[in-house]
């Protein structure tokens, strides 16, 4: 599985649901179970599910081992769109680890913000979720021949014999294709790169052999006509990024098989300046341009894993496909 780009700081609910993506060890929290004996070959089928759709439900899991089938159930049938294999979903969800006859509470969506469920997933959740409509709410029991396999991911905390228990509340879902809906107009150019579009294909960025500039420079391309973003949004995203001085791509959501979410002006920041500065006021539907030094992007630091050094300047095309308000 693709790690998301480092733009991001990869909350710890993104990677527990893809596949491969490690992070620092999730903080436990524990949650109650019934009692029962010790053991059971039928104990994924006993977890219990309540609850209303859109708010966090009441989980049980019974105090046994859990046994090494996957589990799906649809606890609240959805009536809108079916989840196809290339779409990613802004869903809400709740993650237990099941270890042994012991489980907690790993991460809890519904009292913040939603996340992208999208690109490549663990297996058990591509089968939970893929066919399902949008509006369902899902349980989904993964075994870790299902999850992480025997070995399981030491930097999340899950071991080669970690269940993982989600429910999932599928809010929405897009396209890998999904892109700026508004009103072309301006393909950038001049002393700044020019952007040609291509349908349900990233976009391709030209930049002139001229000076890049020192400043952040934002360049709406495509005005969308939805509202525009503020401060603790959740936003829903594709982007194409590129280094001024290579005039290459380095790294891009399109390839990535998923748009991808993230909070504008969260503290700490989940995206770099440039982008908090550079998409404020945006409107959903949009397609800006940022052209973004150093002291906007990665610093005097740079980002080598990705060929970014401290003195470059990059170019980012970013499509504001959606966004969300905070949990009240």
């Amino acid at each position: 599985m693709r790690r998301l780009f480092a733009i991001i700081a990869v909350p710890l609910l993104v990677c527990l649901v893809m596949a491969g993506c490690g992070s620092s060890k999730p903080a436990s929290s524990s949650s109650s179970s019934p009692s029962s004996s010790a053991t059971s070959a039928a104990a994924n089928s006993a977890v219990h599910v309540s609850g209303t759709f859109g708010a966090a439900p009441t989980v049980t899991i019974p105090k046994l081992k859990a046994d090494n089938t996957l589990l799906v159930k649809t606890v609240i049938p959805g009536t809108g769109a079916t989840v196809t294999k290339s779409d990613a979903m802004a869903a809400n969800f709740v993650l237990y680890f099941w270890d042994g006859t012991t489980n907690s509470l790993k991460a809890n969506t519904f009292t913040s913000n939603p996340t992208v469920i999208g690109g490549t997933m663990l297996p058990g959740l591509e089968s939970a979720l893929v066919g399902q409509k949008v509006g369902s709410r899902i349980l989904a029991v993964v075994p870790p021949a299902e999850g992480y396999g025997t070995s399981g991911d030491s930097q999340l905390g899950i071991t080669g014999t970690t269940t993982l228990v989600f429910v999932i509340d599928v809010i929405k879902s897009y396209p890998d294709t999904a892109s700026a809906s508004g009103t072309q107009v301006s393909n950038g150019g001049g002393t700044l790169p020019t952007v040609t579009s291509h349908a349900n294909a990233a976009p391709t960025v030209a930049i002139p052999s001229s000076k890049a500039p020192t400043s952040l420079v934002t360049t709406t391309l495509i005005k969308g006509s939805g509202p525009k973003l503020a401060k603790g949004d959740f936003v829903i995203a594709q982007y194409t990024g590129y280094i001024w001085r290579t005039k290459k791509v380095f790294s891009s959501s399109w390839s990535s098989g998923s748009p991808f979410g993230f909070i504008i002006g969260a503290s700490p920041a989940q995206v770099i300046p440039g982008w908090d500065t550079g998409l404020a006021n945006a409107t959903v539907g949009s397609r800006v341009m940022l052209v973004i030094p150093p002291k906007d992007g990665y610093g005097t630091s740079g980002y080598s894993a990705s060929g970014i050094t401290g003195t470059d300047t990059l170019v980012f095309v970013v499509d504001i496909i959606d966004a969300f308000k905070p949990a009240s």
